[in-house]
């Protein structure tokens, strides 16, 4: 090995040992693929042989200033030195001088310089002292495996494994357990992870406790919930924690939430690690509420919080929108021993905050993580900008981020493209979706259409956006696509491409409920009420329902939610009082009630009526009437703001003298004194 590739994998091994080499995975991932059966049962593997192409063994020649150091070196002191190495330089030292000693083809030598070569991310050669061994044994194999499928080369690892059997080498409940984890690629993962279990079963292997939690691992991964829930029942009365976490995790990827927390509340101990898995199914599933509770269990329970808790928590917050809830979980990061506030949780303190609506709190933990800033931070900044519409500082971010000798994702190009939609800059968006294979080698997924989509199409260039749609022929358009070229078919009144898509869409049975709504508003808009009643009959036909406004206000800790014409809340009489007194002020400020987006077919008298009890109007008239005069006043909303209640909003924070910041589906609007950050653009 030569200094200057000593050096280079001397440097990526001791930057962690979980690196590991891209050309090698690259040439595992192209290279043909071979079909291994062995007996004691019939399984195919079908699994691409290993490339070692590069790998080259140190020989006695090479590292010499360590002669003088392991002269005549024996095979016990050689695998004395060699146990829980980690250091590709360091490992090669000591094969140099095992093999000026010629002790190298010791089998614990030879089994102990794999096990430190696969450590130091050395892969290549691992696999090439593994081949070069005449007579390598299961275990050998073994260690082999759990390096590749630990670093995430899981067909390298099933590759060992049909090398391994076609040797005629049987596999131990270590060998299963080790690549049991490699068998997540699929409906042919899954398969191999089946014939494994079969493996297990006739080597009497099953019920081994690291092999039973392999399996259940493996079914959960697949969503097989019932296959792992039967192995699960057999690990009764004490399963291991790893398999109730699994478990967990299972039926929380299935969205069988009340199954996890029936399992959850019957653990007699449970570790952060089960929290973390019943957190996180809350979290994923749209039941943030839940989520918190929990993690305020957690504590009352004596279990101390780690990292992932604290990151599933404040994801909970961000839903929520309860910026009280936030502020208290980063009191509890800054106060803890065992959270650090590295990269992870800043990023997760960051995207809390901009969800809330408070993008200074999310500046300031930006600047605050000084040089402890990957890509992943950088992204969250982008997009809070974004959503709260400060296009330009994003697009100003994105370029601080070459500056910073970091590379964009394709998660920056999101931010940044929806930065752009949010402020209709066509030309800045046109180019950075432009750049993204021609400079970057990314290629643009189906989120980046998306955005450029919706950014031609609120800016009015509904043909252009469709014409993008048409030359799509790797990715089919999906709903969120249809929907924003409707909305703009809809907003910009080209109501002949809007309805022409409309009718492909119901053709082919594409059209979801947002489709079917817009479509109805469409017809609407022009007066043709005998198609809005067509629409709605199919909707009914269908089963689809409209998804209903609800707007939520958070005062203190206590989070109020209110739909249109709600008269549920206990200070329903002062709230409605508030809220003629605040459609009186904005009227005498020359307010028009836009009784056209009412979409039915009504009176002009019950139409104004109707938009005056809008969701967010009784959200600000309760906040009016629950906070001091001055407070900042924060509504969510579940769907996009309309019209009306946008102009209503922007004139009560200028009779008022209050900020308002709103959230709806799409971004955030701070309305202060009488404008809107969005520029009426959204």
């Amino acid at each position: 090995m030569s200094d200057s590739e000593e050096h280079h994998f001397e440097s990526k091994a001791d930057a962690g040992a979980s690196k590991t080499y891209p050309q090698q995975a690259g040439a595992i991932r192209k290279s043909g693929y071979i079909v291994i059966k062995n007996r004691p049962c019939k399984i195919s593997l079908c699994c691409p042989p290993m490339s070692t192409t590069g790998a080259v063994l140190p020989s006695p020649t090479r590292h010499s200033s360590a002669g003088g150091q392991h002269a005549a070196l024996t095979a016990d002191r050689a695998a004395a030195l060699l146990a829980g190495c980690a250091s590709a330089r360091r490992a090669s030292e000591l094969h140099a001088a095992a093999v000026r000693s010629g002790v190298d083809r010791d089998k614990a030598v030879d089994f102990r310089l794999q096990r430190a070569y696969a450590a130091s991310g050395r892969l290549d050669l691992a696999v090439v002292l593994l081949r070069r061994a005449p007579d390598p044994t299961a275990v050998f194999y073994t260690s082999a495996i759990h390096a590749h499928s630990s670093r995430g080369l899981h067909l390298a690892a099933l590759a060992l494994l049909s090398d391994m059997l076609t040797r005629g080498l049987l596999p131990t409940s270590h060998t299963l357990s080790a690549s049991l984890p490699a068998c997540n690629g699929g409906r042919s993962g899954v398969a191999v992870g089946r014939a494994l279990h079969g493996y297990a079963v006739k080597l009497a292997l099953s019920g081994d406790s690291y092999v039973a939690t392999a399996l259940l691992g493996m079914y959960a991964r697949a969503g097989d919930a019932a296959a792992a829930r039967a192995l699960f029942d057999e690990m009764q009365p004490d399963p291991h924690v790893v398999s109730v976490t699994a478990m967990l995790t299972c039926y929380a990827k299935m969205g069988a939430l009340d199954d996890a927390r029936s399992l959850f509340d019957g653990l007699p101990n449970k570790d952060f690690i089960c929290w973390n898995a019943m957190m996180d199914g809350y979290t994923q599933h749209g039941r943030p509420s839940e989520a918190l509770r929990l993690f305020r269990g957690m504590l009352r329970s004596g279990v101390e919080p780690d990292e992932v808790s604290v990151v599933l928590a404040l994801s909970a917050v961000a839903q929520l929108g309860t910026t009280e809830s936030g502020r208290w979980l980063h009191s509890f990061v800054k106060n803890s021993p065992r959270v650090r506030l590295n990269a992870r949780v800043g990023t997760a303190l960051i995207d809390m905050y901009y969800k809330c609506g408070s993008l200074e709190d999310a500046v300031s933990v930006f600047d605050g993580l000084n040089d402890d800033k990957d890509i992943v931070v950088w992204n969250a900044m982008i997009n809070g900008y974004a959503m709260h519409g400060h296009s330009r500082k994003a697009v100003e971010m994105f370029n601080q981020v070459r500056a910073q000798g970091l590379w964009p994702t394709d998660i920056t190009f999101i931010g940044v493209l929806n930065a752009c939609s949010h402020s209709g800059l066509v030309d800045e968006g046109r180019k950075f979706f432009e750049s993204m294979e021609q400079e970057y080698g990314i290629e643009p997924k189906i989120e980046h259409y998306g955005c450029m989509v919706d950014l031609l199409g609120r800016a009015g260039f509904v043909e252009e956006a469709f014409e993008l749609v048409q030359s799509m022929k790797s990715i089919k358009p999906d709903a969120v696509m249809w929907v924003s070229l409707l909305a703009a078919c809809r907003l910009h009144k080209n109501m002949a491409l809007g309805q022409r898509i409309a009718d492909y869409l119901v053709a082919n049975g594409l059209a979801n409920s947002g489709m079917y709504i817009l479509l109805s508003n469409i017809y609407a808009a022009v007066g043709n009420w005998q198609e809005v009643g067509r629409v709605r009959s199919m909707m009914k036909a269908s089963g689809i329902q409209k998804e209903p406004g609800c707007s939520a206000i958070e005062i203190g800790r206590q989070v109020t939610e209110f739909v249109a014409g709600d008269t549920s809340h206990p200070r329903t009489d002062e709230i409605y009082a508030k809220l003629e007194e605040v459609n009186g002020l904005v009227k005498e400020h020359g307010h028009v009630p836009q009784t056209e987006l009412v979409l039915h077919d009504l009176d002009e008298p019950t139409k104004e009526k109707a938009l005056a009890v809008h969701s967010e109007k009784l959200a600000v008239a309760f906040g009016l009437i629950s906070t001091p005069p001055g407070a900042t006043i924060k509504i969510f909303k579940n769907l996009r703001a309309c019209a009306d209640c946008h102009a209503v909003l922007k004139l009560v924070s200028r009779i008022t003298g209050r900020k308002i910041v709103f959230r709806d589906r799409n971004r955030f609007h701070h309305f202060v004194d009488g404008a809107c950050t969005c520029g009426d653009y959204w």
